[in-house]
C-alpha cells in the first residue's frame, strides 16, 4: 500500500501493517495503537516524519472505524452529532455535499442519483465521488482501447477533494492533477452495464483505497459521452516487471503480492468478483504501490453464475415433481438471458483457440453411428445421492490403490506393486494408452491387449481414431495436456469429484 512520495515514511508504514499480530491485536482500536507505538519507536524517521506516519494512520484508522462502523464515538463540536471520526466529522462533510446538491446536474436523472446516494455514503473526504464539469478537464489525449472502451489521459485543474477544512467547515481539493477518462458506452439505455459499471467504480473505489479511485464522472458536450474520471498511475505489473524483474528484491516481491490480494480481498468483502483479473489490470504508482484496475468487469458474486447453478440442479432432481416445468424453464432462462443480451458480445471472450494444431477428424467407423438396443429392465428408482453416500463415494478405498506414473512404461511396476486388480485402475490405464497412442503407435498394442480383458471398450473405434486423427505438432505446443484432444472413450472415464 502507497501513503505518499516518502519512501521511508512508506517503508515504516508497510512494516507496521505487517507485524500486527491479530490474535493480540483483535480490533481495529488495538491495530491503531499498535502500529502508532511501532512508529513512535521506529529509529530511521525523524520526528517530522513520525508526526506525518502517524497522521496517516490515524486517517486509515477513521476510515475503518467508519466502514466497520465500530470504535469510540465523540460529540462534533460543530453539528452536535456522535460521530467515528477523529480528524473529521462525516455528517459535517455530507451536510456540505448535501447542501450543494442544487448547484450541480449531469443531465440523467440515474447519473445524480448514483452520485448523491454515494456522497450520502461518504466516509473520508479523499474518497469523493462527484460530478464534475467538462470545462474543468484539460489536454484531453487518445490512450488507447482498453476493454472495451476508449481510454483518454487529461488533467483536471481542481483536481478531487482531499481533506475536510473544520474552521472553514467545507472541503478541500488536492489541486491540478493527470486523470483518466474512460468513456462509457450506451448509457442512454438503462438496461446496458454501464450501470454496474459506474456502480462498481463508484461504490468500491471511493470506499477501498486498495483499488484504483474513480473521482466521479463527467460528459463531452461534443458528442454526448459520459466518462468515468479515474486515477491515473503509471505502469502496469507486466510492464513493471519486465523493466524491474532483476532488480526486485524478495521483500518488494512479497509486498507487491500483499498489495493485490488485500485489494481482492477488499473486492470480494463488497460480495463482487472482478471477472478480469490480469497483469494489465494491477497499476503501480511512484508510492511504491499496486492496485487493482478495470472494476467494470466487476459483479456481484452470486448474479448470473448462481441462477443458473440452481436452476441446473434443478433440472437434474432425482424426483421429476421437483424439476421445473417448461414455462418457469423459460422464465428461468428468460432473465439469464436478458442479463447477457444487456452486455456486449465482446464482454464474454471465448477461451483462447490454440492456433499451434489443426485437428481432422476424418473418424468414419460405421461403429460410431449405428443404433443399438438397450435394455432397461428393473432399474433401481433414481434418486439424489445423500451427502453421507456422496463423503462415501470420495473416501473409497479402491482409488488409493490408483497410479498415474509419469511414464507410461511403469504402469506394471505400479500393477505388480500393488497387485491392483480394481476395474477403475484398469479402465484409467487403457485410457491413458489410448491417448499416449495418438502420437507414439508404439503403445497401441499395449492399449488393445488390456482393453481385450474387458467389455467395456470397443478396440475398432480406438484404432480408426488414432489413424484418422492428424495433428500437425508445432514445436512449441504441447499436445498433451491440451484438453481439446481427450478421446470420446477418455471423457468417460474422467475422474470423479
Amino acid at each position: 500500500m502507497s501513503y505518499g512520495n516518502n519512501k521511508l515514511i512508506n517503508n515504516a508504514l508497510n512494516r507496521s501493517y505487517a507485524l500486527i499480530d491479530y490474535n493480540i491485536h483483535n480490533d481495529i482500536h488495538k491495530q491503531y495503537e499498535f502500529r502508532k507505538q511501532i512508529l513512535l519507536d521506529d529509529e530511521s524517521l525523524t520526528e517530522n516524519e513520525k508526526s506525518e506516519a502517524i497522521k496517516i494512520i490515524t486517517e486509515i484508522h477513521d476510515l475503518n472505524k467508519l466502514t466497520f462502523n465500530e470504535g469510540t464515538k465523540r460529540i462534533c463540536e460543530n453539528c452536535n452529532q456522535e460521530c467515528l471520526a477523529i480528524s473529521y466529522c462525516e455528517y459535517c462533510v455530507r451536510n456540505y455535499l448535501k447542501a450543494d446538491f442544487s448547484n450541480w446536474t449531469s443531465g440523467n436523472v440515474i447519473i445524480d442519483n448514483l452520485i448523491q446516494e454515494c456522497q450520502m455514503k461518504t466516509i473520508n473526504p479523499g474518497l469523493i465521488p462527484e460530478w464534475i464539469p467538462y470545462n474543468n478537464i484539460q489536454n484531453i489525449e487518445y490512450l488507447t482501447k482498453g476493454g472495451f472502451s476508449e481510454i483518454y489521459t487529461a488533467i483536471w485543474i481542481n483536481g478531487h477533494f482531499i481533506e475536510w477544512d473544520s474552521e472553514r467547515q467545507q472541503l478541500k481539493r488536492i489541486g491540478r492533477q493527470y486523470v483518466i477518462l474512460k468513456i462509457l458506452e450506451n448509457v442512454e439505455n438503462a438496461n446496458q452495464n454501464w450501470i454496474e459499471e459506474a456502480k462498481s467504480h463508484l461504490n468500491i473505489s471511493n470506499k477501498w483505497t486498495d483499488v484504483v479511485q474513480c473521482f466521479g464522472l463527467t460528459q463531452d458536450p461534443s458528442n454526448g459521452n459520459y466518462m468515468l474520471v479515474m486515477n491515473k498511475l503509471n505502469i502496469d505489473l507486466r510492464k513493471y516487471l519486465q523493466q524491474n524483474h532483476n532488480q526486485l528484491t524478495w521483500k518488494e516481491r512479497i509486498q507487491i503480492i500483499t498489495d493485490i490480494t488485500l485489494a481482492l480481498q477488499r473486492i470480494h468483502y463488497e460480495n463482487a468478483i472482478h471477472r478480469d483479473l490480469h497483469s494489465g489490470n494491477i497499476l503501480y504508482d511512484l508510492g511504491n504501490a499496486f492496485y487493482i484496475s478495470d472494476l467494470g468487469f466487476c459483479g456481484p458474486a452470486d448474479k448470473p453464475l448462481k441462477k443458473y447453478k440452481n436452476l441446473m440442479k434443478q433440472c437434474w432432481d432425482a424426483d421429476p415433481s421437483k424439476r421445473p416445468d417448461s414455462y418457469t424453464l423459460k422464465e428461468k432462462m428468460n432473465e439469464i438471458n436478458l442479463f447477457y443480451q444487456s452486455k456486449s458480445n465482446e464482454s464474454f471472450t471465448q477461451p483462447e483457440q490454440n492456433n499451434n494444431f489443426e485437428i481432422e477428424n476424418c473418424t468414419n467407423s460405421s461403429k460410431l453411428f449405428t443404433s443399438k438396443v438397450h435394455q432397461f429392465d428393473n432399474l433401481p428408482e433414481p434418486r439424489n445421492a445423500t451427502e453421507d453416500e456422496q463423503e462415501a463415494f470420495h473416501s473409497n478405498k479402491s482409488y488409493d490403490d490408483f497410479h498415474i506414473p509419469n511414464n507410461v512404461d511403469d504402469f506394471n511396476k505400479f500393477s505388480s506393486k500393488k497387485n491392483s486388480t480394481s476395474k477403475i485402475s484398469s479402465l484409467f490405464k487403457v485410457a491413458y494408452l489410448k491417448l499416449a497412442a495418438k502420437s507414439y503407435p508404439t503403445y497401441l498394442k499395449e492399449a488393445q491387449k488390456m482393453a481385450n480383458t474387458q467389455n467395456d471398450y470397443k478396440i475398432e473405434t480406438m484404432q480408426q481414431q488414432t489413424m484418422n486423427h492428424q495433428i500437425k505438432d508445432n514445436d512449441e505446443d504441447d499436445t498433451f495436456n491440451n484438453p481439446n484432444l481427450h478421446s470420446e472413450e477418455q471423457d468417460e472415464l474422467e475422474l470423479p469429484n
